[in-house]
C-alpha cells in the first residue's frame, strides 16, 4: 500500500531537492526575497522523508541527484496519489527530456541555467493553482500581508516581519477563524532545516501579537487550549 502523504500546505514553505550547494543557496535567497521559505534536501531519500512528514506547498526537483533521477521522486509522489505541485530543474533541455518530465507528473519544467526571477514567477504561478492558495498577497479584516516586502499593513501603518513571523501570519490568515495546530505552525515557520527550541513558537506568536497591536489591526491571535491558535476579529475575542 502506498504511504499517505500530507496534502499540499497553505503556507509559503516549499521543498527544494538540489545537491549543488551554490545553486541551492541562490534559490533559497531568491525565493526568500519573495516571502517563500525553502527547505533544501540533497538526495531523493532525504526529500521523500521530508515530504512524508511536512505539508509543503510545492517541490522544486533537480533531475541529477546523487541517488538517482529526480523524475523517480515525482513518479513516487504521483503513485502515492500526491497532488503536490512539482517543478523540475535540469540541464537537459531536449524535447524528449521535457516530455519525459511532464509525463512523469511534473507540473512545470525549467532548464538550467535560469534567471531567479523566472523561477520565482513559475513557483508563484504553481502555488496559485490549487484553490486553497488563492493569492500570495493576503488580507483579512483590513490586515494586508505583503510577502515580497516581508511586512504586514493595516491602513497606512506598516510593520516588518522576521522570516518565521511572515510564514506564521500567512498560515494564520489563510486559516483565519479556524484553529491552526502548533505542529502546522512550527512546520510553516521553521520546516525541517532549523533546530527549534520548545518555546520558539510562543515567542514568535508573542511578537506577532505586539506587531498587530502596533499597527492597530482589529485582530486577536488567541490560544485555543490543547488545540492550537486562531486569528479572529478582536470584538469576537472579548
Amino acid at each position: 500500500m502506498a504511504p499517505s502523504l500530507p496534502a499540499p500546505a497553505v503556507s509559503n514553505r516549499i521543498a527544494l531537492v538540489e545537491d549543488h550547494p551554490r545553486l541551492a543557496n541562490l534559490v533559497e535567497r531568491g525565493l526568500g526575497a519573495a516571502g517563500i521559505a525553502v527547505d533544501t534536501f540533497a538526495t531523493l531519500e532525504a526529500a521523500w522523508h521530508g515530504l512524508l512528514h511536512l505539508p509543503y506547498a510545492l517541490a522544486i526537483v533537480d533531475r541529477g541527484l546523487p541517488d538517482g533521477d529526480g523524475l523517480n521522486l515525482i513518479r513516487r509522489l504521483r503513485a502515492a496519489d500526491s497532488k503536490l505541485p512539482c517543478l523540475m530543474l535540469t540541464a537537459k533541455d531536449a524535447l524528449h527530456d521535457r516530455v519525459a518530465g511532464l509525463d512523469a507528473g511534473a507540473d512545470d519544467y525549467l532548464p538550467k541555467p535560469f534567471a531567479i526571477e523566472e523561477l520565482t514567477a513559475r513557483v508563484r504561478a504553481l502555488m496559485r493553482r490549487p484553490a486553497e492558495f488563492r493569492e500570495l498577497q493576503l488580507s483579512y479584516h483590513g490586515l494586508q500581508i505583503l510577502p515580497e516586502l516581508s511586512c504586514m499593513r493595516h491602513h497606512q501603518d506598516q510593520v516588518s516581519l522576521a522570516p518565521a513571523e511572515l510564514q506564521l501570519i500567512i498560515l494564520m490568515v489563510r486559516g483565519a477563524g479556524q484553529v491552526v495546530r502548533r505542529t502546522a505552525l512550527e512546520a510553516a515557520a521553521w520546516g525541517v532545516s532549523d533546530a527549534v527550541t520548545p518555546n520558539a513558537l510562543d515567542v514568535a506568536l508573542h511578537r506577532l501579537r505586539k506587531k498587530l497591536a502596533a499597527i492597530d489591526a482589529p485582530l486577536s491571535l488567541i490560544n485555543v487550549r490543547n488545540l492550537g491558535f486562531s486569528l479572529i476579529p478582536s470584538d469576537a475575542a472579548e
